[in-house]
This record gives C-alpha cells, structure tokens and sequence, in this order.
C-alpha cells in the first residue's frame, strides 16, 4: 500500500511551507477540492500531477491566496495563504504570461521589480536567471511562447520568493525548452526555493522530489518518483499513475 505521509517526504525539515487542512473549494456548483489536506515541504521541487480539470490550478489559487475557499486552511510560510506577510515571499507563474506585449523584456520585469519593492537591478539577475540577456530589449509581443513563459518566469523571480507556484509552465513548449526549464527550476531548489509545479505531462514528475498524484479534485498520493515505481511495480510514471487511479477509491491512499 502507498504512503501518503507528508511527515516522512518532509523527513529532518521544520515546519513545511505550505500546509493544508480539510481544504474544501467549490467553484460554480461543483466541489473543485474535496478535504484536501496536504504538508509541503521546504527547498525541492514538488509536482502537482493529474489530468485536466483534477483541480490543479485551483489548488495552486488557493496557495497563492487568489482562491475563495468554503472551507478548510492555507497556511503558507507560517502565515495564511493570501496574507500582506508574504506578497514578497511568494510567486506564482499562471498558465498563460502575465506580461504586456508592448513593452520590453526589461521594463515588464522591471514593473514587477518596483510592484514588489525590490531594487531595479533585481529585474537584470532575474533576466540572466532565464536565459534571456539577449532578449531584454526585445518587445515581448514579437517573442515566441517559449520566451514568453521565461519572461513571466523572471517577472515572479524578481522578488526572489521563498515559495514558486508554477501553473503547467512548459505546457506547449517542444522539448528543448522543456529541458531547459527544467534546469533552471533544479538550480532554484538548490538555491533554496521551495517550487511547487504543475503538470499533466507524466515524464517531468522525474524532476520532482515529491509527487502529489490528484484526480477529481481529491489527493490520491503523495509520494516520490521511486517510491510510486516500486508500490506499483511499474517502470513508467504513466502507467503507475494509471495503475494508482485504477486501484483508488474516493479517498486518499494511506
């Protein structure tokens, strides 16, 4: 049976940066979350997996504090999700680039610089961080989609966050991009970032220390590549994924 104990993902960490408690969202008529409790811990990299429309991004909105939950608790950072206390300490890159089109590379990051209170030179290392030093007096609306996502990627970066959520960053981009993000999100983990990150795409959850495995709006693991392998006895993250959906019930797996 697969543990989805968040103490022992969180093993020799204090307290972790994000927790949740009996998380109940309902958007519309529909119950987006169900009793969703989780423990997130600090400094790696966590996927959020599952198929379109599981409740991803309204997980994701309820972290950011974006989200009007019924009922349940977000606590992120020791503080409550959405608190003044952490509109420096955390970022969040949407599904689609929040950037202004007829503006510069450098002035959209620039923006958020001064939005966020931090000095404009913070814009210059957070452009260097995604590789986009060529780019900074490009307008961003004749950049491609992929330099796109790295531009809303430096406009979360500017403030230097404790916490990145990253809403299905490489959706879309080939492969090579794909790679490259990738990279860059292992070296902020090393740096000390907490980032929680997104997908439907199952091969990234390789990239991920731990692994929040959701389907309809409930958490069905939570647990690491190596581990989902051996529970399952499957060598693809695909088929284990499937293999866990096919044995679950409406509750999380203990």
């Amino acid at each position: 049976m697969m543990s989805s104990s968040s103490d022992e993902l969180a093993t020799g960490r204090a307290e972790p940066a994000v927790r949740i408690e009996n998380l109940r969202v309902v958007r519309g008529k529909r119950v987006a979350l169900h009793d969703f409790s989780v423990a997130i811990p600090r400094g790696s990299i966590t996927g959020l997996l599952g198929p379109s429309g599981c409740g991803k991004t309204t997980l994701m909105r309820s972290i950011v504090g974006t989200q009007i939950v019924a009922s349940g608790t977000v606590t992120v950072l020791g503080h409550p999700a959405g608190s003044p206390a952490l509109r420096h300490r955390v970022g969040y890159v949407t599904q689609d680039p929040t950037i202004y089109n007829d503006l510069r590379v450098i002035d959209n990051v620039r923006y958020f610089a001064a939005l966020y209170g931090t000095p404009a030179q913070s814009a210059d290392r957070a452009i260097d961080d995604v590789g986009l030093r060529d780019h900074a007096g490009a307008y961003c609306g004749n950049l491609s989609g992929g330099q796109r996502t790295r531009v809303s990627l430096a406009c979360a970066l500017v403030c230097h966050p404790d916490l990145l959520v990253l809403d299905e960053p490489t959706v879309g981009l080939d492969p090579v991009l794909r790679v490259d993000l990738w990279a860059q999100f292992d070296e902020l983990a090393r740096r000390g970032t907490t980032l929680l990150v997104s997908s439907h795409v199952m091969d990234e959850a390789d990239h991920c220390a731990g692994l929040l495995l959701m389907r309809e709006g409930r958490l069905l693991a939570h647990t690491t590549p190596a581990r989902l392998r051996e529970d399952t006895g499957c060598t693809s993250l695909e088929e284990a994924f499937l293999s866990i959906i096919r044995h679950s019930t409406a509750a999380p797996i203990r």
